[in-house]
């Protein structure tokens, strides 16, 4: 499904911030290999969700939940 790659003991799945909504405190990365894009949110990013962009390479962790996928533990790569 996801790739990923073991890291510190857990799993970072790597991919690219598609489109981002400052105003909405959400936005999507695409996943290479993957038809959806999956959901994050402000309060899932470890770093400045303020200094994210779209085009920025990222690292992060799946998390399911009612409403599908998202992204969590979300990094600059």
């Amino acid at each position: 499904m996801f790739q990923y790659e073991q890291k510190n003991g857990g799993i970072q799945l790597k991919g690219v911030i598609k489109r981002i909504m400052y105003d909405r405190n959400y936005g999507f990365v695409n996943v290479e290999g993957e038809e959806k894009d999956i959901f994050f949110h402000r309060t899932g990013c470890k770093e400045d969700f303020n200094a994210l962009k779209e085009g920025d390479e990222v690292e992060f962790e799946i998390e399911e939940t009612d409403r599908g996928s998202q992204a969590t533990e979300l990094v600059k790569a």
